[in-house]
């Protein structure tokens, strides 16, 4: 048997070796093969013989040195052409390459182009990366604000649209010196920057359903109520440059995921999202404070005169950014004292303008709307303002499909005269128009945040634009409402059937006396046409209950948007508020609906119903039933118009 001194010795002998061993391999040669070349060439420069575009990419200088990627496709024989660019956050390069192909409107053919239009009319077209994201240097913030108090630096997209603008009239011999700015959503928020002191080459803006006041009514919140669906969206968009980070789904049903995660906040801390500056922001400003009011557009843009000839479009059903436009429109007509501004309203989803508008889900048109637009509107507009062609067409300043008889009208102006008139909620679950009001009856429900009211049939299938993957998100706002119209969770009021058709043009307004058993609570409104029980030339239609305007209110901030207090419980209080703009005729034979109920889930976090100071940190002893009162004083506010009848030059 060793002694332990002996196997220590033998260990360390047999560690050197070994590390001579190793030594040594390291120091012998390895064995020289024949080399293979590589196959792939240090630079492939791939032929564009046949190609009626060119396409180069380049790196424009910025006012602090910041550059940005900038995708530049000129159709080829361009001479005194005007230019069409669009500034995203969405990668400018994919935006450009819809298809690998030799054809210009192939290529276009992307999220946020109106190809037809732009290849048709010659146009040179440039698509920039914002600073921060893809292939442009510099810091992301979210719809970064101007120069000032919520901006320390010089530059904005204000000042990068300027800058951009001046190099291209500069460094591009194909163009006329003319450069007009187009862009859906986020897309559509930075035209609207752009008219914030614009470039004195800029000729015309199209603003297409822009972000515009992201806690009133568009993207993160309406009026106080959370949009949590789009947590997907701020954790790809904000936690990395290329928005690799990818969402992942746990449940194939929405409502379950988020049921079972509770708060919205703790949602969010589940998958990492405190790490985000800007869902740190969310967080910190709940209610409608300096930080939103100070980057709301329709604010900024009020301040100063329009100088730029600009289109803004409004989608009727739109998922996103459905207040933005119009609230927009209403800021800056006042100061528009040379017509420079136009409105069209067309009856589409999100960005439906570009692409196919016979029909929205189940809703048809009985034409094509969005080509008639692009090429009966934005077509001359752009003509007109980036061309110099005075021949051609001067677009009306209000085009509004309208929905119910499916007509084009043109307006001079935006929502024209209407009269209010009164919807009133009575006994027997009756909508009436113009009826007495009754202080003391109401209608009551049970709001229980355990089971709240799903925004469409379950199950939910996840926020996204992939028709072939089953989301069918951009259309939901279309979909039968009948789900929700039979739950007891669910006020519902309907009228008599129509003998004559009501017309509506503008904003409807809630007007709401309701009381609650907790301290806070949501109020959701939705106006509704009900269509006749049958529909002989589409038997699916039988009774279909299609929203056509509706929204949320948080109760909290009753008093003022600025100011969140408790509510007074099992108090009748007043609660008053406007739904999105419609145009809309409810026909002979239909009836119209009202809905109200106290969750819209998971579309908005769910409030507790018990007083909380910030709901994204609600911990689940906090959700509480509550017994939810409507009383018959209530009202929808309806703009009634006259009836004109339909007539060729209308249209």
């Amino acid at each position: 048997m060793k002694s332990p001194s002996t196997c220590i010795a033998l260990a360390c002998a047999m560690a050197f070796a070994s590390f001579a061993h190793a030594q040594n391999a390291q120091q012998t040669p390895a064995p020289q093969y024949p080399a293979l070349p590589s196959e792939t060439p240090a630079e492939f420069n791939a032929p564009t013989v046949g190609f009626n575009y060119t396409k180069r990419s380049v790196m424009i200088t910025m006012r602090d040195g910041t550059r940005l990627n900038t995708v530049i496709i000129v159709p080829k024989g361009a001479q005194n052409a005007p230019i069409l660019l669009t500034r995203t956050p969405y990668d400018a390069a994919s935006l450009t390459s819809h298809a690998e192909s030799s054809d210009l409107e192939s290529i276009l053919s992307g999220y946020d182009n109106a190809a037809d239009v732009i290849v048709q009319g010659g146009y040179i077209r440039v698509v920039q990366d914002v600073r921060g994201k893809y292939g442009s240097e510099g810091d992301y913030v979210m719809n970064r604000p101007l120069s000032g108090p919520l901006n320390p630096t010089p530059v904005d997209h204000s000042t990068d649209t300027y800058d951009t603008i001046d190099w291209l009239v500069k460094n591009i011999p194909e163009t006329n010196g003319r450069v007009g700015i187009i862009g859906i959503s986020y897309d559509g928020f930075l035209p609207l920057m752009a008219l914030v002191n614009p470039h004195p080459a800029l000729k015309a803006a199209v603003p297409m359903n822009p972000m515009v006041d992201g806690w009133m009514g568009d993207d993160w919140f309406h009026h106080g109520a959370f949009r949590q669906i789009n947590l997907s969206y701020i954790m790809e968009q904000v936690v990395t440059r290329g928005n690799t980070a990818k969402w992942y789904t746990s449940n194939y049903d929405d409502y379950d995921m988020y049921m079972r995660a509770g708060s919205a906040g703790e949602l969010a801390r589940q998958r990492g999202l405190e790490q985000s500056g800007f869902w740190r922001k969310l967080v910190q400003h709940p209610g409608y404070d300096s930080f939103w009011q100070q980057q709301a557009m329709d604010k900024i843009l009020a301040k100063q005169p329009v100088t730029v000839p600009t289109l803004l479009v409004h989608s009727l059903w739109d998922a996103e950014d459905i207040y933005g436009p119009v609230a927009v429109y209403k800021a800056i007509k006042p100061n528009d004292k040379d017509n420079l501004v136009h409105l069209s309203l067309g009856p589409w989803n999100h960005g439906g303008a570009i692409g196919e508008g016979s029909s929205l889900g189940a809703i048809k048109f009985g034409s094509d709307t969005a080509l008639y637009w692009r090429q009966a509107v934005l077509r001359p507009f752009l003509d007109r303002h980036l061309k110099g062609n005075q021949a051609a067409p001067d677009i009306p300043a209000v085009t509004a499909f309208e929905t119910g008889t499916n007509q084009w009208r043109n307006l001079a102006s935006w929502p024209g005269a209407s009269k209010p008139v009164a919807l009133r909620l009575a006994a027997g679950q009756k909508a009436v128009l113009g009826a007495a009001a009754d202080a003391k009856a109401y209608d009551e429900y049970v709001s229980d945040p355990s089971k709240p009211v799903p925004f469409r049939q379950r199950p939910i299938p996840p926020y996204g634009y992939d028709e072939a993957k089953g989301q069918s998100w951009p259309r939901w706002m279309v979909d039968d409402q009948r789900e929700a119209s039979g739950r007891t969770d669910v006020a519902t009021f309907v009228s008599d059937v129509l003998t004559a058709p009501v017309k509506i043009s503008g904003e409807p307004v809630a007007n709401l006396l309701a009381s609650t058993s907790g301290t806070d609570s949501d109020w959701v409104v939705k106006l509704i046409d009900v269509y006749p029980d049958q529909v002989g030339s589409n038997p699916s239609m039988g009774g279909y209950q299609l929203m056509i305007s509706g929204d949320i209110f948080r109760g909290r901030y009753r008093e003022g948007y600025d100011k969140p207090k408790p509510l007074a419980a099992n108090k009748p209080l007043s609660y008053r508020f406007g739904l999105p703009t419609a145009n809309h005729v409810f026909l002979p034979g239909h009836r119209i609906m009202v809905q109200v109920q106290s969750s819209w889930f998971p579309l908005y976090d769910r409030n507790p119903q018990t007083w909380v100071e910030n709901i994204f940190n609600a911990r689940p002893e906090d959700y509480k039933k509550a017994t939810q009162r409507i009383y018959h004083s209530s009202f929808i506010e309806l703009p009634m118009v006259e009836m004109v009848p339909f007539s060729a030059g209308s249209r």
